[in-house]
């Protein structure tokens, strides 16, 4: 038989709990844009491994001991294609979280997923609510600090609230709903997919007038 190239699932530590990838619309697209433009930031890092809505298992032997953020950066490990995330075998906890909030979710991500990221050692942990449902706040930052999480500090651009990420060398806003990236070395904002459909759409558009004006 041709041996498969690709891991293997693990019957101790399955690679699914059962429960779905998003509630809605909003924390699907804030879940997948996230993923996707952060993966392409770091692409020539072979050192940084991005992922979402993956089983991190904490605890080897106790396959209940598991946790799967919606989104999470991790530094010093192989960039490479994941069933799970064991902490025992790749002996690094992910340096930034990032959480969405849902109807079903937002009081785990607000309590006990809070303390457990703490006690893991995870550097910053995000809280996101794109609808402005569940949180006071839509869009918060907490860094870890003798082994709790303090608030990280906002400032104020064009009427937006933007913090700074530090793990990631990153500033994060809310515009519209839409949680957005920027670098600040390159002053622009990391695209998605779509935003970069888009925007060649856009380009390909003057080009078409240009041409006709000649």
């Amino acid at each position: 038989m041709k041996k498969s190239p690709f891991p293997a699932e693990d019957p101790l530590y399955p690679s699914s709990d059962g429960q779905p990838l998003a509630e809605n619309d909003w924390q699907l697209h804030a879940i997948l844009d996230a993923v996707a433009v952060l993966d392409v930031h770091f692409e020539e890092r072979p050192d940084v491994y991005v992922s979402g809505d993956l089983l991190i298992y904490y605890e080897e032997g106790e396959p209940r001991q598991c946790v799967a953020p919606d989104v999470l950066v991790v530094f010093g490990v192989p960039r490479r294609r994941r069933m799970v995330y064991k902490l025992w075998e790749e002996g690094k906890t992910p340096d930034f979280v990032l959480e969405v909030a849902s109807e079903d979710t937002w009081r785990q991500d607000e309590g006990p997923k809070r303390t457990l990221y703490a006690e893991l050692g995870v550097r910053e942990y995000w809280l996101l609510d794109p609808r402005e449902e569940y949180f006071e706040a839509p869009l918060r930052g907490l860094t870890l600090a003798d082994g709790r999480y303090r608030p990280l500090p906002a400032k104020v651009e064009g009427g937006r609230r933007v913090f700074r990420s530090q793990v990631l060398g990153l500033d994060l806003r809310l515009e519209d709903g839409r949680l957005c990236f920027h670098d600040p070395a390159t002053g622009k904002d990391l695209r998605t997919l779509r935003s970069a459909e888009a925007r060649i759409a856009e380009l390909q558009s003057r080009l078409r007038e240009v041409d006709s004006l000649r």
